[in-house]
């Protein structure tokens, strides 16, 4: 087990790219999220908005 983790000498290396991977890949989720929060929100603030220059009852 030590010789997986140790990865033949390479292990600060592979394990510091893994670690890379894994934060961007979180990265990638939670800005995505909050992303589509946002959109969300500025849709939700445009249709409930009357258009400029149109009366509600149009």
């Amino acid at each position: 087990m030590n010789g997986f983790l140790g990865m033949g000498g390479y292990a600060l290396w592979v394990w510091s790219a893994y670690g890379l991977t894994v934060v961007v890949m979180v990265l990638n989720v939670v800005m995505a999220r909050n992303r589509m929060r946002q959109s969300q929100e500025r849709l939700r603030t445009l249709v409930r908005r009357p258009a400029a220059g149109r009366s509600v009852t149009e």
